[in-house]
């Protein structure tokens, strides 16, 4: 019986493509770059600014002007977080629905606590979720289990009678080591060549609303 769900927050919770693009766009038009269409930026919008930094600027963190061009992307971001990030569409009537049932929610993420409260905060969801675990909150972050198995024991429910939504395999490994229920949110970040039945999960949702067949059987 799930007693307990928990969200991914970029690309499954919250499309916050749009200003995570353009921190990567500012940057590079600091480097007398044309933008990249979003299109093309979010699908690597999960992996946060070391992945858009890779596909935009051509750097890994070992490169020398790497955290310079970090820090200009941080920054940038810091202060537009919530410019153009809005809720996935019917993510709003699923938590609504949660709630009305009493069942306890919250966000299990690797984007680091400075920038999940901030943006939580900015949708108004902050105070609404039962816990907010993010990348730096344990000594691990996901596909480890412990920011989740956190995330259970801040809410008072075992992990096996937690759901965990996410759009990346990461999420679905974490939540399988977890002995949570794993659903891909395949309306999220998800690159169109991945073989999603080859990801370690129990299911897929096209829309947030429809998670609901998983928790209500």
């Amino acid at each position: 019986m799930i007693q307990a769900v928990l969200f991914d927050l970029d690309g499954t919770f919250a499309d916050s493509a749009p200003d995570l693009g353009a921190a990567l766009n500012h940057v590079r038009e600091l480097h007398d770059l044309p933008p990249l269409p979003i299109e093309i930026l979010r699908l690597q919008a999960s992996h946060g600014s070391r992945g858009l930094l890779k596909l935009g600027m051509n750097v890994e963190p070992d490169a020398p002007n790497y955290e310079a061009l970090r820090d200009a992307f941080l920054q940038h971001y810091e202060s537009h977080i919530c410019d153009n990030t809005v809720l996935f569409p019917g993510m709003g009537a699923l938590i609504a629905e949660l709630e009305r049932h009493d069942l306890p929610w919250g966000i299990v993420t690797n984007k680091p606590h400075r920038y999940t409260v901030p943006l939580m905060e900015k949708l108004g969801y902050a105070k609404r979720a039962a816990c907010l675990v993010s990348g730096d909150t344990c000594a691990r972050a996901k596909p480890h289990p412990m920011p989740l198995l956190h995330a259970a024991d801040l809410m008072g429910v075992i992990p096996e009678n937690c759901l965990y939504l996410g759009d990346d395999l990461r999420d679905m490994e974490a939540a399988q080591a977890a002995g949570m229920t794993g659903i891909i949110a395949a309306y999220g970040y998800i690159d169109p060549v991945a073989d999603l039945t080859a990801w370690p999960a129990s299911g897929s949702v096209l829309t947030p609303f429809a998670l609901l067949r998983y928790i209500q059987n």
